[in-house]
């Protein structure tokens, strides 16, 4: 009776301490069970490319990209390799330049066309690269170039001078207006006549883009971690599909970043958008 009676008090401290647990996120695989940041770490052990699709104003998500970075540094030390949507390809001399000491912080800020929040979530990153002797790719598109397609379509580009077109994937790029992250975009609520078909290939040439730099700057042995905005390699899409166009036998884990009013479990519309998908409660304070 005693010890029955013991079992019963630790048992009810035990879920009474659960039960009042907030976790500010949980990580799930792509079945949608929960698991714990190790196993993500394991799989990611055999990786080429880890794409980090992250909620831009989420500061669990750059935490997480954070320490993730440490981790495969860890692992890999100087074989791994950086890169990000936050960067523009045409900055990539003034990347090189801070990263290898020729130019000040105050040169780089001032002149490489900085997010609104690149102070609290990217400068840790990009300084963690510059302190380790790190390569870091800046891997999108020009935005005005971006721009060029979504008035002219990708035709638009091939008026671009060869200089200019070093910035970019080859042309044509490859394009399936099939797949669901773009053709999504052609029934975005609230864009009316505004959609044209050139619109998701706006989004196109972003996701060639860095799927491009990307594999310009792995090779076999190196591990290329990037960040990007969620939707990038949201259901294997996006820069995965541009990945494993062109280079079929990459071995890509997809890291996936999703709010929700409940934590507790992943919901069916968030299951399966990527191998880990990071679960943050909605009501976490922003950065932007």
């Amino acid at each position: 009776m005693k010890n029955i009676l013991i079992f019963s008090i630790v048992s009810f401290v035990l879920f009474s301490s659960f039960k009042s647990d907030k976790p500010a996120y949980l990580l799930f695989n792509k079945e949608g069970k929960a698991v714990k940041y190790d196993k993500m770490l394991k799989e990611i052990e055999d990786a080429d490319i880890v794409l980090f699709g992250e909620l831009h104003d989420n500061p669990i998500s750059h935490w997480l990209q954070l320490e993730l970075t440490k981790e495969l540094y860890q692992q890999n030390g100087k074989n791994l390799v950086l890169g990000a949507e936050m960067f523009e390809s045409d900055n990539q001399v003034i990347m090189d330049e801070y990263l290898s000491g020729k130019i000040s912080n105050r040169n780089f800020e001032d002149e490489i066309r900085l997010w609104p929040n690149y102070k609290t979530d990217y400068k840790p990153l990009v300084e963690f690269a510059k302190d380790s002797g790190l390569y870091f790719v800046a891997t999108n598109v020009p935005r005005r170039y971006a721009s060029l397609v979504n008035s002219k379509g990708f035709e638009g580009l091939e008026e671009l001078s060869d200089e200019a077109k070093a910035f970019l994937p080859p042309l044509p790029p490859a394009y399936d207006s099939t797949l669901n992250c773009y053709a999504s975009m052609m029934n975005m609520e609230g864009m009316g006549s505004h959609v044209t078909p050139n619109f998701p290939k706006a989004q196109a040439i972003k996701d060639a883009t860095m799927a491009h730099f990307i594999l310009q700057n792995w090779e076999p042995g190196k591990v290329l971690l990037h960040y990007h905005g969620a939707y990038h390699s949201q259901n294997f899409e996006s820069i995965y599909w541009y990945l494993k166009h062109e280079n079929p036998a990459l071995r890509i884990v997809t890291i996936h970043s999703v709010t929700q009013d409940d934590i507790s479990e992943l919901t069916e519309e968030n299951k399966g958008a990527a191998d880990f998908t990071i679960c943050v409660d909605e009501d976490m304070t922003r950065t932007r």
